[in-house]
């Protein structure tokens, strides 16, 4: 591997090429695509692109289950010049319309039903609406698909927005460039050791960011990417086995679940590594999956945040006998750990976890102050220069050299390996002409992760408020995706306050709502 981030970056189409023309790059309900076919399809969706009188640098969203055409944007808006901004299928009218306004995308690609959910509210919008099967047919007309972006295409270039959930206010758009992209996906292919012949089934969402790594990491190795919306657990294990799947990437949620089935023989038979994100492992959970996949089936722990994509990684080797550590520097990151002070925490003491190198994006757009926040110049300890970013999340390096989690600083939902703003939760509640105050808070559970438990306080108190609960979970049903539906809804009087005048959540979280 080249351990150059000067030299290792390259355009990120050029993952399409791949090592094989021939070899198998991508498996869909509609087709299997070599590279060379993968190359070409790419090229296609880029000339389409472009003729829709964009211009270099415009962003453009999509909106989309895990399609051929899903696939194809990221690397196809890079091809064109332009910045993908994947929109994840969960989310409703009002965080899409977010999306789209805050990014200032000129087009958005969905399918008709929900467009039609839109229809409504973006009549008058800045941007143009196309179903998918109508930009599919279009690309079956074009013969002049766009060659691979020139060698010396400026790596620093903007390619992506993925919005991700803050604990306050609106989702947060995290602005990856090409180096950002493609060195990401040198690195999981490097110390996850795909090679040409892996097959990855993609199950997590394409908007998340090592959603989208499933692609570009296997890509990277010349493998191929087998995409998936499943319905149940057992839709995962049938497409494991039919598939002959290699490598399996989950958030703890989903492993819980799958852990819990009886997995067919071709199935395990197949499997080289299972890799976890979104959330920590316990040793139960390792232990459920080393009994179902037996010592020749690698397991990887990660940790990572989207503004630096990922930054550790547990060598599979240590798992058994450290099921709980988040392992060490993956490769283009350096990790260091530093106390209240801003020195360098020794070992075993608790510090802010701060990610330096190639890896870490250029802030969140059009947002400069939330940016100063967590993008800050590096640590004088820090063997890179440059941005470096500071994580919120307290963690320690143990005498072994290893890193462990300790706490998370803010006030984020993390509920089935979803980042969930309670702000989100909070504004729709209100919204609901109901509700005077709200708060959202994660508690324990053991399938979720966490829990969403809503504090509310009505705006009309009396007899009638006995109805209030469920009407008001009717309409967050109707406004919010099903991974933002708050398990319990506590209705109060008053809320506690603190000295400040402000919401005690801290009183709230110890409030024994039995």
């Amino acid at each position: 591997m080249n351990t150059d981030p000067e030299t290792a970056a390259f355009p990120l189409d050029h993952l399409a090429i791949g090592k094989n023309p021939d070899a198998d790059a991508l498996v869909t309900r509609s087709a299997t695509l070599s590279y060379k076919m993968l190359n070409h399809r790419i090229g296609v969706l880029a000339t389409w692109l472009q003729q829709q009188g964009v211009a270099k640098g415009d962003r453009v969203a999509t909106w989309l289950s895990k399609t051929e055409l899903a696939c194809l944007m990221p690397l196809a808006a890079a091809r064109a010049g332009l910045v993908h901004v994947p929109v994840n299928p969960l989310l409703k009218q009002a965080q899409v319309a977010y999306i789209m306004a805050d990014s200032g995308a000129r087009l958005l690609i969905s399918n008709a039903g929900r467009l039609k959910t839109l229809a409504d509210s973006s009549d008058d919008a800045p941007w143009h609406r196309f179903e998918d099967k109508i930009v599919e047919t279009a690309m079956e007309s074009i013969e002049a698909p766009m060659a691979p972006s020139a060698a010396t295409t400026d790596t620093d270039d903007l390619a992506a927005i993925l919005y991700t959930s803050g604990s306050t206010g609106r989702p947060k758009g995290v602005m990856l460039s090409h180096a950002n992209l493609t060195l990401g996906a040198l690195s999981v292919a490097e110390y996850l050791k795909l090679s040409e012949d892996d097959r990855t089934i993609c199950v997590l969402p394409l908007s998340f960011d090592y959603g989208q790594n499933q692609l570009l990491s296997t890509w990277a190795a010349g493998g191929c990417a087998v995409p998936l919306d499943y319905l149940t657990p057992r839709d995962v294990m049938k497409a494991c086995a039919r598939e002959k799947i290699t490598t399996l990437a989950a958030v703890p949620p989903l492993w819980v679940q799958l852990v819990e089935h009886e997995w067919p023989e071709q199935a395990v038979a197949s499997m080289r590594r299972l890799t976890n994100s979104g959330g920590a492992l316990t040793p139960t959970l390792v232990r459920q999956l080393r009994t179902i996949f037996g010592s020749g089936t690698d397991i990887y722990a990660m940790y990572g945040l989207t503004e630096a994509f990922r930054s550790t990684y547990l060598d599979p080797s240590l798992i058994d006998e450290n099921p709980t550590s988040m392992g060490t520097a993956i490769p283009y990151a350096e990790i260091l750990v530093l106390d209240k002070a801003g020195a360098i925490a020794g070992p075993d003491q608790a510090g802010e976890l701060v990610h330096c190198g190639p890896l870490v994006a250029q802030g969140y757009w059009n947002d400069p102050e939330r940016t100063a926040q967590r993008f800050k110049p590096a640590p004088a300890a820090a063997s890179y220069r440059g941005t470096a970013v500071f994580s919120g999340d307290t963690v320690k390096r143990g005498q072994d050299g290893l890193l462990y989690f300790v706490s998370r600083d803010d006030a984020m939902i993390k509920s089935s390996g979803n980042r969930i703003s309670p702000t989100e939760i909070e504004e729709i509640a209100v919204e609901s002409g109901m509700i005077a105050e709200a708060v959202a808070l994660g508690v324990p559970d053991e399938r979720l992760g966490q829990a969403i438990r809503l504090f509310v306080r009505p705006i009309e108190q009396g007899t009638e408020t006995e109805s209030i609960a469920e009407q008001l979970g009717n309409y967050l049903k109707q406004n919010l995706p099903n991974f933002m539906h708050p398990r319990d809804i506590i209705l109060l009087a008053e809320f506690p306050k603190n000295p400040n005048g402000k919401l005690d959540r801290n009183l709230l979280a110890s409030m024994d709502v039995e």
